[in-house]
């Protein structure tokens, strides 16, 4: 520098370090308008010194949190928000691992003394010796939020109590926090927190109650607090935010604001640096299962799995089979992992004691140990399944054995868990519930004062479960305008709020397990249901944090087998058990190969019934292949078509080479399965089994961080190193890419494919049974009873309406020529329900005798208590009930009950039709007379005297067909009569409608018309937007396809009507046909016309009629 050169000028001296103390997330539910890892971003952006996460009464944010300051170098604190009954809020902050224990503790106390999403905490629990604080928190007490320029003496003297109570508690140090409100009395506010600070020896922390990460959030906010406080944005006052400030800051902005106190600001610093605790710090530690004395888990484990082989190779256990098992040995011990195995085969040895009927799937099915114990139920031997996908010695992520159980009975065994391990050590993972369009239309749409016609009329518009913003051409349709200002700002917030949580859920059967206390895990909170307790983190975070967990799931199929077998049983004398169903059997795969699936568990959607005539399954693997091939990932690696060729004898079955060919004969040279693509990148790129582990999970998170790329040059090079050509190794990592929009692992696909053969052997050999079970097992399945019923009729099943002196709760099987009176209605398969192609419509040649007949069940009646309908049969008399009085009178029912089963046409055997029925039950008075009805008691005989007893007889017209059918939908939910499709035949055939059945007549390319009750809409994630839908009319059933553009022309229609007429041109290949839709029309209008007041619309849609993976 010269002479002359100017001196440069003065550097400001840097701000002040600042920690933000006092941050809400989305997880503070409704009070917080950003996402953790918003605030940690924004964080890290700012320089902040550190950040605290303090929801309300709740760590639910927390891992996601630490996750995302783990990435961003972001320290983060952990700490929560407590609201006390009778004291001052504050936020509580844990230095240590034993502070935070204490915490979760506390939590869960109060978490667990009120209702779902409540906590109810008082000062006393805060010093409670056991239970309480403890030592190892600071605890910053929150100002009044009142308004008021100074704090009361209520505060003060609250404050004071507070602090002692903490002091006694063994947390000392105790602060006042202070945030700027920017109403203009903020100097006046700091100074008086600042003096009570000083007078009480709590120091006074500068903090900035951050509910969003920036301030373009406030609007957000405002609705999210409106939402909360069920008001419109219009009333909600002063509840809102008077600004938009609540946002992080910078050190430097938050030095200006305490420019009066920077003590304030520099005790942030001093907080966070001696809050040294870190979720990293927990370990995972799970139950210790006991033995037989003096054995260890391993010991035990061996044992158990040794004496389970015996069992399972009665002729010996085979040479590979005892290397796998050794092999996995090895690896449980390795990992610590025999307690959780014996957990599970625990687990399972209860259900099956208790006859419940449970089995293993998922990458569990790919332990030979699992097999033997008897988890599951897949000899992975036979299959050649690959252990690494379940357990991994070079990776550090606890296994997971997902085990199924019966939907109905799945209570029974996670009650039996936590009376095992009690609730402290044992809960429920949660289950976070995100906006998505619908919820976040009705919610926000709510909150911002749109009447309840105009919600509605959006969300008509929306398809499944979609999580896509509403589109101004969709809300056209809808009849609004989007660009009417309110309604703008509305749909910009709608879109704004997708994905946010909304409330946490319970998983659906993901349970944690710890050796000690899981309340010092997490906090432990009530479930909605009865008798539930989860935790506050979900099986992502569990993930995070390497803690195990255990499925108990529940599957309908399970419970609709085992009521099956006990029909099988009663009414056969014949005793099944799911591995007693005799194997391959040509009969059930004849069937199958005909599409003709419904019912049976995962091939009976429309996708996989337009598969089975094409891959025509003739053994049990071709099944395995089956359940796997209808997904995303082979769909999008282009594995489908290839297969299909190879398998048709179409293409030549090529293997690239004879190592290869091992891994691939199977799937004649494609790959299908996950394993595959594992034993691939083994075999011919060279990858070790962790590496091709690395790739599986790459896989699985494909779609969310593109992972599966960073694997592409390895895997080449190793290709071509390895003499195949590049062209054929890029083709296979294309294929694997696929996989990376969900495939299914072969074990999977396996332990299913077990239930598809015994659900079919069911439908096949015992149609009454297999529809009587899954009538008896709703809801579950795609179909609703309606389609059941008349897939029933058309297998030869006589289908018998519920009546008053014949039904039970549940649906039942009958001798086939039971006396007593059978309405017309419920006869067998006519002319308008003909057994279709291919089915058999009489007594399949391996019964004896005739098929018994169904009797619908109460169940069935639309608006019956299970109480009334249990009630009503146990009641009955032996020689029946008389009339509604003598029910009412036996069964103790109200008027209403008996209204209901009037509509349903439940006294029909009573020779009381419908308006005869309905017109006796309008004429009984609450009660009967007394003395007669003591009398009556005695005798048991006659009919019960009345006070209506004298009243004239009545002439009531009789119901038209039209509305005969209208009422039994409405009532029933189905129709044993003609269908109404029979009874619009005529109006259908002017529109040029063809019936469904003479579309096998029809040359394949013909245009021409179908019309039906839409009874399944889909519109699968792998299918690029196209939508099927499937049509019923009195012959059968069409199935249409929609292409994207077709559906956008018709979107209204397609979403909205019952009574759809479509035109197009119809596709055939080998028995699959279909309707590519042209143009598609509305009739429901056409249904009202057979009762002006017809219902039935709303009775014909099914559980198929919506969407998991959508585009819309």
């Amino acid at each position: 520098m010269t002479q002359t050169d100017p001196a440069p000028a003065p550097q400001p001296p840097p701000p002040p370090a600042y920690a933000e103390l006092w941050a809400a997330t989305a997880f503070s539910f409704q009070e917080s308008a950003s996402l953790p890892e918003e605030l940690v971003v924004t964080a890290a952006a700012l320089g902040l010194h550190a950040l605290a996460v303090t929801d309300r009464a709740s760590l639910a944010g927390a891992v996601r949190a630490h996750v995302s300051a783990k990435e961003h170098g972001v320290r983060l604190i952990v700490g929560a928000r407590l609201d006390l009954e009778d004291a001052p809020s504050l936020l509580c902050l844990p230095t240590d691992r034993a502070a935070y224990g204490r915490l979760c503790r506390l939590l869960t106390r109060g978490r667990r003394r009120a209702g779902k999403g409540a906590c109810c905490l008082r000062l006393h629990d805060l010093n409670d010796p056991d239970e309480g604080l403890g030592a190892g928190q600071i605890a910053l007490v929150l100002p009044p939020e009142d308004g008021a320029p100074e704090p009361g003496p209520a505060f003060a003297a609250g404050l004071a109590h507070l602090r002692d109570a903490l002091t006694a508690a063994g947390s000392p140090r105790v602060h006042l926090a202070a945030a700027v409100r920017w109403d203009g009395q903020d100097g006046r506010r700091l100074w008086a927190l600042d003096h009570l600070a000083k007078s009480l020896a709590t120091p006074l922390v500068a903090a900035n109650d951050v509910r969003f990460h920036a301030p373009e959030r406030r609007a957000l906010h405002d609705l999210m607090t409106c939402v909360r406080d069920h008001v419109t944005i219009d009333s909600a006052g002063w509840g809102l935010l008077p600004h938009g400030e609540r946002h992080l800051k910078s050190p430097a902005e938050m030095a200006a604001l305490f420019a009066r106190h920077p003590a304030a600001v520099a005790r942030t610093v001093e907080i966070a640096d001696a809050c040294r605790f870190s979720l990293d710090e927990l370990r995972y530690e799970y139950p210790e299962e006991p033995g037989a004395p003096g054995e260890t888990p391993q010991q035990t484990l061996v044992r158990l799995t040794w004496e389970g082989a015996r069992g399972r190779y009665p002729g010996g256990v085979p040479a590979d089979v005892e290397a796998r098992v050794t092999h996995e040995f090895g690896v449980i011990e390795q990992l610590g992992y025999a307690p959780y195995f014996l957990t599970v085969h625990d687990i399972v040895r209860f259900a099956r004691g208790r006859g419940i009927l449970c089995q293993g799937r998922g990458s569990a099915a790919n332990s030979a140990v699992c097999y033997c114990l008897g988890i599951t139920a897949v000899d992975p031997a036979r299959i050649d399944l690959l252990f690494e996908r379940f357990v991994s010695a070079a990776r550090d992520e606890p296994p997971d054995i997902d085990v199924d159980f019966e939907h109905e009975r799945r209570e029974e065994v996670i009650q039996y868990i936590y009376d095992r391990y009690g609730r402290h050590r044992a809960g429920l993972a949660a289950t976070v519930i995100r906006y998505r369009t619908r919820s976040a239309t009705r919610d926000i749409g709510k909150a911002m004062g749109l009447s309840e016609d105009a919600v509605a009329a959006l969300n008509a518009t929306v398809w499944g479960t979609s999580s896509r913003p509403l589109s101004p051409e969709h809300v056209r349709e809808a009849g609004l305008d989007p660009d009417e200002p309110r309604l703008a700002l509305t749909l910009a917030l709608i879109e704004e709020a997708l994905g946010f949580p909304r409330h946490l859920s319970q998983h659906v059967g993901g349970f944690v397990l710890t050796r000690g206390a899981l309340s010092e895990t997490v906090p432990i909170e009530n479930a909605a249901m009865a008798d539930r307790t989860v935790i506050q983190w979900d099986k992502d975070d569990l993930d995070a944090l390497g803690i195990l967990k255990i499925d108990v799931l529940a599957l309908g199929m399970l419970t609709c087998i085992r009521k099956a077998f006990e029909l099988i049983g009663r009414h056969h004398g014949r005793a099944l058990t799911l591995a007693g169903v005799p194997a391959e059997d040509p009969a059930v795969y004849d069937m199958l190969c005909r599409a003709d699936s419904l019912g049976v568990f995962q091939v009976e959607s429309r996708a996989q019934m337009s598969m089975l005539p094409r891959l025509r399954p003739r053994t049990f693997y071709d099944l395995v292949i089956e359940v796997a091939i209808v997904r995303p990932g082979p769909i999008q690696g282009d594995m489908v078509h290839p297969y299909l060729r190879r398998r048709r004898g179409e293409e030549a079955v090529v293997m690239p080479s004879t190592d290869l060919a091992r891994v691939l004969e199977k799937t004649l040279g494609v790959p299908l399965f996950q394993e595959q693509a594992m034993r691939i990148a083994i075999v011919g790129a060279g990858f070790s089994p962790a590496e091709a582990d690395r790739l599986r999970r790459a896989m699985a998170t494909f779609r969310k961080a593109g992972l599966i790329h960073a694997f592409r040059d390895k895997f080449l090079k190793g290709m071509v190193a390895n003499g195949y050509e590049p062209a054929f190794a890029e083709n296979c990592f294309r294929q694997i890419e696929g996989f990376g929009e969900y495939g299914f692992p072969e074990s999977h696909a396996a332990s299913f494919a077990l239930l598809v053969y015994v659900s079919a052997w069911l439908k096949r050999h015992y149609p009454a049974a297999f529809a009587c079970a899954l009538l008896n097992s709703q809801p579950m399945g795609f179909y609703a009873p309606a389609q059941i019923v008349r897939d029933a009729r058309e297998h030869g099943v006589e289908v018998r309406p519920v009546d008053i002196n014949r039904s039970d709760w549940e649906c039942g099987l009958e001798r086939p020529h039971d006396p007593g009176r059978n309405p017309p209605h419920a006869a067998p398969p006519t002319a308008d329900c003909p057994a279709s192609p291919g089915r058999s419509g009489s007594t399949p040649p391996d019964l004896e005798a005739p098929s018994p007949a169904l009797r619908l069940g109460f169940r069935q009646i639309k608006g019956l208590s299970e109480e009334a309908g249990r009630a009503i049969a146990a009641a009955r008399p032996p020689g029946g009930y008389h009339d509604p009085a003598d029910v009412q009178r036996r069964a103790g029912v109200g008027p209403d009950v008996l209204d209901t089963l009037a509509r349903a046409d439940a006294f029909a055997g009573l020779n009381l039709d419908r308006r005869p029925a309905l017109w006796a039950v309008k004429a009984l008075r609450p009660s009967e007379l007394p003395l007669f009805a003591a009398a009556q008691a005695r005798t048991r005989t006659g009919p019960p005297v009345r006070e209506t007893d004298g009243e004239p007889d009545t002439d009531l017209p009789d119901l038209t067909p039209g509305e005969s059918v209208v009422e039994d939908y409405a009532a029933v939910r189905l129709t044993l009569r003609d269908h109404p499709m029979a009874l619009l035949r005529e109006t259908l055939t002017r529109d040029g409608a063809v019936p469904a059945a003479r579309l096998a007549e029809v040359p394949t390319g013909r245009r021409l018309s179908v019309a039906g009750l839409a009874v399944c809409r889909q519109r699968p994630g792998s299918a690029s937007g196209v939508v099927f839908i499937t049509l019923e009319d009195e012959t059968g059933v069409a199935n249409l396809i929609v292409w994207p553009g077709v559906f956008e022309t018709h979107r209204r229609a397609v979403l909205r009507g019952r009574l759809l007429l479509a035109q197009g041109r119809l596709q055939k290949e080998g028995l699959v046909i279909h309707l590519v839709a042209e143009r598609l029309a509305d009739r429901t209008d056409a249904l009202r016309s057979l009762v002006p007041e017809a219902t039935l619309m709303d009775s014909v849609t099914t559980r198929a009629d919506r969407v998991r993976h959508n585009r819309a």
